[in-house]
């Protein structure tokens, strides 16, 4: 479980083919002085388990899954990702509650500047838009906003000077795509609703 509170970018140096996945392998000399094996760490919205650690490198390991149904398998070197450690039960939860599971990618739609400020609209999948509320939660490639407004087809969020410097949010451009979690108690309350509909 995260926050969607980034605490570090890493910079990926390699991609290895291992059929049928691939071997991501991160420099984030920050986490990886403090990781360790089998660790959880969100990756751009991902949870992936660290399965070796190199000096300040972290490797990963992401299956076919993952690499179908998130940005992870378009990532080359030079890329950089967002990073968070799992969340301790003593930690304050600045952000909500992130699972790393992602729902589903979304595409940039529009970039709206406002002085050192960004509006963002991001294009979605109907059911994904549908688990979304105007002043709701969700998680963009692993990172905590809120959302502005939410129509059928997009939903908007205000991106402050501090996310664009410290996540990769600041180099988002038109077109581009990005890991979409919706909000997990958004999630939990719409299956049960849905569950109480079909019942004889």
């Amino acid at each position: 479980m995260f926050t969607g509170l980034v605490e570090s970018l890493g910079r990926v140096t390699a991609v290895v083919d291992e059929p049928p996945g691939v071997r991501l392998v991160v420099e984030a000399a920050a986490i990886a002085a403090e990781a360790t094996l089998g660790e959880s760490i969100c990756t751009s919205g991902c949870c992936l388990s660290v399965v070796r650690i190199d000096g300040p490198r972290i490797e990963f390991q992401a299956g076919p899954e993952t690499l179908l149904r998130t940005t992870l398998g378009g990532l080359r070197p030079g890329d950089t990702v967002n990073l968070e450690r799992s969340l301790r039960l003593s930690d304050r939860l600045g952000g909500h509650l992130v699972t790393g599971h992602v729902d589903g990618v979304g595409r940039v739609e529009s970039l709206l500047q406002d002085g050192e400020w960004l509006t963002c609209f991001f294009a979605a999948a109907p059911h994904l838009l549908g688990q979304m509320a105007s002043k709701g939660s969700v998680a963009v490639d692993g990172v905590s906003l809120t959302v502005v407004d939410v129509t059928d087809t997009a939903f908007s969020v205000a991106l402050i000077p501090h996310t664009l410097a410290q996540t990769t949010l600041g180099r988002l451009s038109v077109g581009g795509r990005v890991n979409l979690e919706t909000d997990l108690v958004f999630k939990y309350v719409s299956r049960w609703l849905e569950a109480r509909e079909v019942r004889p």
